[in-house]
Parts: structure tokens; C-alpha cells; sequence
């Protein structure tokens, strides 16, 4: 019998308890949940602090949860938890982590919106799994609002074109928009602005016209789902436009008492259901979609599948392909010289691969070094010169699907240093970074030079490379009677890092 996996989230209206297993096929069964209400996006929106009031109120619902887990045979520290984007914000989170700790023994993972769309991502992909395969062929928006953000991923024929985490959530607009006349109008062209403001950086990424599948995830799109649109399987629903836009237009014109009344959902999401339902709308009709995907999954779910998913190659390569697809399109929406990027990744890996006996780095390093390949001449697009340096800032401030703010620190680092001679071990901000974390940036670093060498024409004259370790040298041949003199300034210039690191004599032939 599988093990039942606990999974706690901490969000800016609620606090959800999820007890789940996957069966020996793989079907989700849901054990155990709950929600208790929680004001601690209106605390952090609004102050910028969790007060005394609802830190206390959040230690009593999790005490409870931990005698609720009891009856599965769930420890504190068995129990997988975390907090999204109002505990992210908080000034005073620090202190209010180690109380949780110390009071009921559970240690809270702060996660920044990324990991929420990885998460997303992951159960969506579950629940539509045999139902469709247009998420992964078809231009396809995936939306979730919530209390402090709204998570945005969009896909192009199946592949990540972007990912982002916009300041757009309902708890975080509502104070604004109670201090309007709150009419539905005065409120529907407040959210609709906001909504456009964000449409530029979209179509950059994605053509929202030529949009075929639009997926709406959340608790308040299962409630207009349930209410307004029909099942299409267990966890599956469908909702016709037209449908949907009667539902929130009627929405509109009613109080927070009758949202209560009439859903029997508490306070804190009747007060913004109305807000929430509005932004799925302005955001829909940016698209021509007739009909409306509506998962009923949550990022628990997603947390319980990451947990109890036995290594699976398949999952794995979709979710690095994402990875590499959405730091692709990043490139792309610099105008990066492409085919200079392929060219490197691939050299790059073929270094990596022949020196894998002695790396001593984890699995996940490869990946970094891949998307760095990609990405590492993505600061030509503001100036040529120091393209390094403006290349590691726009890496450090955009969202690239599926990886952690610590991973993109690497990347850009690995970006920063990828040409001229300054080195890693002078500066401050790499010197405060853990051993591990400075060894993988050296060593991905000086690899990436060395294939950024090799095609310093950005040409890519040189082709099918062979690349050997012999008589404590690495050897790159070339085939055919090219002229590689500018490669071998390159190398000379470049791969002092190399040889310095891992102690190889640098040869192309």
C-alpha cells in the first residue's frame, strides 16, 4: 500500500492541508484536506508585516493540523511545507518561520512564484494526462489567480514560451479597489488596465491571437466551472465563453453575504471572488478561445506528485525540454543570435559529458550550463560592450520556467564571466556564496569559455568535434583541412580558467 504524503500551504487567504497517495496505477487518492481562512495577505499587502494577531492564528491552525496528521502517521517533519507570495513578502517572515518551528515542529519553504508555476504545471499535466494532447502541441495559456500574484505560463506548440509571476492578485488589488466607488464598471476598468499593462510583454512571447487552448486553474475557476460549465472527466471541466462571462457579470451584482449564502465559501474568498473572476475574464478575452480548460488541481497536488513520483525519464525530459524552451524564447525575445547559442549548448555538453568521471557535481548542473549556454550573449541586445555584465542583469530579472531565484544566481553568474579576464574569485558577491555553489559556477564557467572560443566567428565553422583526454590534456579535433587560427586566440585568451580549474592543457587541432 502506498504511503500517504501530508502537504501544508500557507497562502495569502487560507491555510490548506492536503493528504494524498498515488495508487500502484498511478491514480490520485485524496486521503484527507482541509482549509482554515487566514488574513495574511491583507497584513503584508497592507502593512508589510504579519501581525501578532494572525501569527497566532496561523500557529493554532497548524497545531491542529499536526494532531490531524496524527491519525495518518504523519510526523512535522514528514509534512512538506510551504508559502507562497504574501510570506514571501513579509519583512518579518525570518521570525515568524522560526516560531512555527519551534511551536509545532514544522519547518515552512518559502517558494517564489516560479516553483508555483513548476508545481502548477506538474499537476495540470497530470490531470489532463489521457484526456488531451493539445497542452502539448497546441498555443496554449495557462492562468491562476490568487491572492498575492497571478501565475502565467504560456505555451507554443506545447513548448514554454514564457512564465511569469505578475503582482496581480486579488487581496492585493482589493484594498485599492474598495477605496473606489465600487461600481462593477469603475472596478472591470481598473482590473481590465492592469490586465492590458502586462499584454505588451506577453505578445512578445506568445501571439494571444492565435491562442487555441485557454486553461484556468484555482479554486474560484472550479467554482464558476462547477456553476457554469459541464464535466468533461473526474477533475475536468469545460466552460463555454459565453457561459463564463453571464457567470461573472452575475457575480458582480452580488453582496459578500450572498456569495457566502449562495456558495458556502468563506469570508475571506467571498471578498475577492468577484475581483478574481474579473482578471480570468480580462484575460481570456486577450485571446479568441471559445472555451475555457478548467483543471480542478491545486499546487498541493503538484507538490504531492513531485514528492511521490518515482524517477521517471519520460517526466524528467519534458520538464528539462520546458526548461531549455523557456530560456530559448527568452533569447529569442532579445533577438540572440540562435544559432551561435545551439552551437555552444551542445559543444558545451559534449565538454561536460567527456569530464562527467570527474565533476563531482550534481545532476542539475548539466542543465544549468545548458540554459547558460543558451542565454550567455543575451546582453548583446542593450550593448555590445560588457555584454557580460548586462547579460547577468537581464538573466537575474526574468522568470525562466522551472528555475529556483538560486539557480538563476548561477546562471547569471556563469553568464558574467563567460568572456574578458576578470575572475570569479575576486569579486565579493562570489566569494559570499556557499563552497559548492562557487566550485559549480568555476567549473561550468570555464567550460562555457572554452566552447564560446570555439566558435568566435559565429559561424560555426567548426563541426563535428571530437573532443579526448589524453597525456593530461584535452584534445579537440575538428574534421576537414579547416584554418582554426582565430579559434586557437580564442582558446589561448579564454581557457586560462580551464586549465586552472581542472588542470588539462588546452589543444585544438
Amino acid at each position: 500500500m502506498a504511503t500517504p504524503e501530508a502537504v501544508i500551504e500557507i497562502g495569502s487567504t487560507g491555510v490548506r492541508l492536503l493528504v494524498a497517495e498515488l495508487t500502484p496505477d498511478r491514480k490520485r487518492n485524496t486521503l484527507d484536506r482541509a482549509e482554515m481562512p487566514i488574513s495574511l495577505g491583507r497584513d503584508v499587502f497592507g502593512q508589510g508585516y504579519i501581525s501578532r494577531e494572525t501569527t497566532l492564528q496561523c500557529l493554532h491552525i497548524l497545531q491542529r493540523y499536526k494532531e490531524q496528521l496524527v491519525g495518518w502517521g504523519i510526523l512535522p517533519i514528514q509534512t512538506t511545507v510551504i508559502a507562497t507570495s504574501a510570506f514571501r513578502e513579509a519583512k518579518n517572515k525570518d521570525p515568524v518561520m522560526d516560531k512555527i518551528l519551534s511551536s509545532t515542529g514544522f519547518r515552512v519553504k518559502v517558494i517564489d512564484g516560479i516553483e508555483e508555476n513548476r508545481l502548477m504545471y506538474l499537476a495540470i499535466s497530470e490531470c489532463l494526462k489521457g484526456e488531451s494532447a493539445e497542452l502539448r502541441s497546441e498555443d496554449t495559456v495557462i492562468l491562476e489567480v490568487a491572492g498575492g500574484s497571478t501565475e502565467l505560463m504560456l505555451m507554443k506548440k506545447g513548448k514554454m514560451a514564457g512564465a511569469h509571476s505578475l503582482r496581480l492578485g486579488t487581496v492585493r488589488l482589493e484594498p485599492k479597489l474598495s477605496k473606489q466607488s465600487g461600481s462593477f464598471e469603475d472596478i472591470q476598468r481598473y482590473v481590465k488596465e492592469l490586465t492590458l499593462n502586462t499584454k505588451g510583454s506577453i505578445e512578445s512571447e506568445l501571439n494571444l491571437e492565435e491562442v487555441q487552448q485557454f486553461v484556468a486553474v484555482g479554486s474560484d475557476a472550479t467554482l464558476a466551472a462547477i456553476h457554469a460549465g459541464k464535466p468533461i472527466s473526474t477533475f475536468l471541466w469545460s466552460i463555454q465563453i459565453d457561459d463564463f462571462d453571464c457567470f461573472v457579470d452575475e457575480i458582480q451584482e452580488y453582496s459578500i453575504d450572498e456569495i457566502v449564502g449562495r456558495f458556502k465559501i468563506s469570508f475571506n474568498d467571498a471578498q475577492t471572488l468577484r475581483i478574481s473572476l474579473l482578471i480570468y475574464k480580462m484575460f481570456i478575452h486577450l485571446t479568441n478561445v471559445k472555451t475555457i480548460i478548467v483543471p480542478e488541481t491545486n499546487i498541493r497536488e503538484g507538490l504531492i506528485l513531485d514528492k511521490t513520483n518515482v524517477p521517471n525519464k519520460e517526466l524528467k525530459e519534458e520538464f528539462h525540454q520546458q526548461i531549455t524552451a523557456s530560456a530559448l524564447n527568452l533569447l529569442k525575445k532579445y533577438h540572440g543570435d540562435v544559432n551561435h547559442a545551439e552551437y555552444v549548448r551542445t559543444t558545451s555538453l559534449q565538454i561536460y559529458d567527456k569530464l562527467s568521471a570527474e565533476m563531482n557535481l550534481d545532476e542539475r548542473s548539466r542543465l544549468l550550463l545548458e540554459v547558460a549556454a543558451v542565454l550567455h550573449d543575451i546582453g548583446i541586445f542593450i550593448r555590445l560592450d560588457d555584454h557580460n555584465l548586462h547579460g547577468a542583469y537581464i538573466i537575474n530579472h526574468s522568470d525562466i520556467f522551472g528555475l529556483v531565484n538560486t539557480e538563476r544566481e548561477i546562471i547569471s553568474q556563469i553568464a558574467l564571466y563567460h568572456r574578458g579576464k576578470q575572475q570569479p574569485q575576486d569579486q565579493e558577491r562570489f566569494q559570499i556564496l556557499a563552497r559548492s555553489d562557487r566550485m559549480r559556477i568555476l567549473k561550468l564557467t570555464a567550460i562555457l569559455r572554452i566552447a564560446d572560443a570555439l566558435d568566435r566567428s559565429h559561424s560555426q565553422s567548426l563541426t563535428d568535434l571530437t573532443i579526448t583526454l589524453q597525456n593530461e590534456a584535452l584534445i579537440i579535433r575538428t574534421k576537414g583541412s579547416k584554418n582554426v587560427a582565430l579559434e586557437r586566440i580564442a582558446l589561448a585568451e579564454k581557457g586560462e580558467m580551464f586549465e586552472s580549474v581542472f588542470g588539462y592543457k588546452l589543444i585544438l587541432l
